[in-house]
């Protein structure tokens, strides 16, 4: 899997800073950027997250190239509807020779694995055969594997990524899709980290499990890691994954 940043609005938070300068003062338009340094840009981008005015978020906007993903992983991200994609098309583009990814519970099992790639040499077999009869790759592709693998860009606004990152960055989500939305977050946190300094699954951006009696059970780890830097003490350790 790749993740990359391919582009974002110039200067992020500063766009979010001056929509809120907008809602809640009697300046011009053109007046809006006048002494919004990087205190003041922090503090009203803040003050917006703790009140929950979170449309002037939408103007900050962010452009992912992902590569190296499956089909099963891109049939979850569609489902974010605030967002825009453009994918490789199977109608147009050969799979004559298709990857795949294989997942860890597979991997890690000869018995499994050996199967998988049987199956997966099975169905690009299948698919090569059919259209070596004439049949319309748009056609062929009906037997094709959730594993094969397939390319996105996505673009989604900064209040629709707070969605994303509480729910695809939980521990109950989906293995490949939380570590895309993982690697996601790491890369808009460098261009605006006061944006995104607390998104993450809702244990570690609202103090709490949505998850009900599906919790994975470390959030009130996650909780008490938060209070331990809130009042300077050292929070028990957590390892990678945990609270998320």
């Amino acid at each position: 899997m790749q993740v990359i940043l391919l582009g974002h609005t110039p200067e992020p938070e500063k766009a979010v800073a001056m929509a809120a300068r907008l809602c809640y003062s009697a300046s011009e338009i053109a007046s809006l950027r006048d002494k919004l340094d990087g205190p003041e840009v922090e503090r009203l981008v803040r003050s917006l997250r703790d009140m929950g005015h979170m449309s002037p978020f939408e103007h900050a906007s962010f452009t992912f190239g992902v590569s190296g993903v499956s089909r099963a992983l891109s049939h979850q991200l569609v489902r974010h509807r605030i967002a825009s994609y453009s994918q490789k098309s199977q109608r147009y583009v050969s799979e004559k020779q298709f990857e795949f990814v294989t997942p860890p519970s597979i991997a890690g099992k000869p018995e499994a694995i050996d199967t998988f790639n049987e199956g997966m040499r099975l169905i690009q077999d299948w698919y090569n055969r059919l259209v070596g009869l004439g049949i319309p790759k748009e056609d062929a592709r009906y037997v094709l594997p959730n594993a094969c693998t397939t390319q996105v860009i996505c673009t989604f606004n900064a209040r629709s990524l707070f969605n994303f990152f509480t729910l695809r960055c939980c521990a109950r989500a989906q293995w490949e899709i939380r570590s895309m939305a993982e690697s996601m977050l790491a890369l808009v946190r460098e261009v605006a980290p006061v944006i995104f300094e607390n998104a993450g699954p809702a244990c570690v951006s609202e103090g709490r499990c949505r998850e009900g009696e599906m919790s994975c059970g470390r959030y009130r780890t996650v909780q008490e890691r938060r209070d331990g830097r809130r009042t300077g003490r050292s929070g028990p350790g957590m390892s990678r994954g945990e609270g998320s």
